[in-house]
């Protein structure tokens, strides 16, 4: 056991508190878009889905930082994680009462996308404050160490056991996968209940609220690095989302997998963040904070590459190890670079511009993924359709490589 988690009972209950949520996290990723798929494959219904997943980065992340900074970030965590268990359970009730004939194929991707997104408008809260507590529980000094461990757990629980186990549930019941969501969400909950967080240091006077959003803003227009970062992580994601959204139909018409196939697909890829997890805190240490990201940002025009090429399930297995890998090399440096550099008064509100447009652009992609097939299908078939998709993820990341090669440059001792 590594001794951050033998010494520090917070810092486990943290961990422990962000694995079980993000085993939700994981059952949720599949459950849902598959859930989609047995209603209809039209990839703009998918793509509205997906939308209304992440459409609440782009609403929230900006005044939940403000929300963040003035509240207990520990209720907010544990009130977030309740919300997420209630609304995985009106799911099911969707689920179970909802019929699914040819005519009411709009009420169910309707209510499906409504409560994706009341979830993850829990899911900004509970992230934002998660990610800002960190600090006050691990020594700065051990930050890329605790971040790594925690991105390790994340992405066994949230992708390499999730998936697969949401894939088996399914197979059994369709409501199945949302009531083990639930109970994951209500054991985080009991988690971040349970740490013993240090008293905060004075917290600055409220001054009305655009006023403190505009502290964040300030600081973040004096540190331009870090919008930097956050304006690259926002191409990222946008690449990322518009490829994620069909990938569970490439799983189904080309890979030729079901639900369980599809899960374990996404379970194989997902040792690439494990491997990730525990080797990037070395990686980022030996070649330093700019070279790590430069790496990370060289490799990731290739998986959707390949996926535009291959129909082969192991060559799949591959590229989409390689993705979780580098997306993990480049999460565990900014994000200690940025709780090391960030004031903790000032930390939920910067976090939450640095969202706003890092992960503010995922429902654009979304959408994008999904309408760019549709359009494209009449006149290029279905299968160069969704193809054509992972191409142009492809050349955005090459772009987002080519930016960075020439304006990213990290202070020295930025990787710890």
């Amino acid at each position: 056991m590594p001794a951050l988690i033998r010494e520090n009972r917070n810092f486990r209950l943290l961990m422990s508190g962000a694995g079980v949520s993000n085993l939700s996290d994981g059952i949720g990723a599949l459950a849902f878009p598959w859930m989609a798929t047995l209603i209809t494959t039209d990839p703009r219904a998918l793509a509205i889905v997906a939308f209304a997943t992440r459409l609440p980065w782009f609403l929230w992340s900006l005044p939940v930082g403000v929300w963040t900074d003035r509240a207990d970030r520990q209720k907010m965590m544990v009130r977030a994680d309740l919300a997420r268990m209630a609304l995985a359970m009106a799911v099911v009730a969707l689920i179970v009462a909802g019929p699914r004939d040819g005519g009411q194929v709009a009420w169910m991707i309707g209510g499906l996308a409504a409560l994706a997104f009341l979830m993850g408008t829990a899911e900004v809260f509970r992230d934002n404050a998660a990610q800002t507590a960190l600090p006050s529980v691990v020594p700065k000094d051990r930050l890329e160490e605790a971040n790594g461990q925690i991105w390790s757990v994340e992405q066994v629980m949230g992708q390499f056991i999730g998936p697969p186990l949401a894939g088996f549930l399914i197979a059994v019941a369709a409501p199945a996968p949302f009531l083990f969501e639930a109970l994951g969400f209500a054991l985080a909950a009991f988690a971040v209940w349970a740490i013993a967080f240090p008293a905060r240091g004075a917290l600055v006077p409220r001054r009305g609220f655009w006023t403190e959003m505009n502290a964040g803003w300030t600081w973040i227009r004096e540190h331009k690095v870090i919008l930097q970062l956050a304006l690259i992580l926002g191409g990222l994601n946008a690449a990322h989302m518009a490829g994620f959204t069909i990938l569970v139909l490439f799983s189904q018409e080309v890979l030729g997998l079901g639900a369980v196939g599809h899960g374990m697909l996404l379970t194989a890829g997902a040792a690439g963040g494990v491997a990730g997890g525990l080797l990037c805190p070395w990686v980022a240490k030996r070649l330093g904070a700019s070279r790590s990201l430069w790496v990370a940002l060289a490799l990731m025009p290739l998986p959707f590459l390949g996926l535009y090429f291959t129909s082969q399930v192991w060559v799949a297995v591959v590229l989409l190890f390689l993705e979780t890998f580098v997306a993990v090399l480049w999460n565990v440096v900014t994000v200690s670079f940025r709780q090391r550099v960030i004031p903790d008064a000032l930390l939920g509100r910067v976090n939450s511009i640095y969202r706003f447009f890092g992960w503010g652009m995922m429902p654009l992609g979304a959408l994008a993924g999904g309408w760019i097939m549709a359009l494209a299908e009449p006149s290029m078939g279905r299968e160069d359709a969704l193809r054509l998709v992972f191409l142009l993820c492809a050349g955005l990341f090459a772009a987002l490589f080519l930016y960075g090669l020439a304006r990213l440059r990290l202070p020295k001792g930025a990787a710890g």
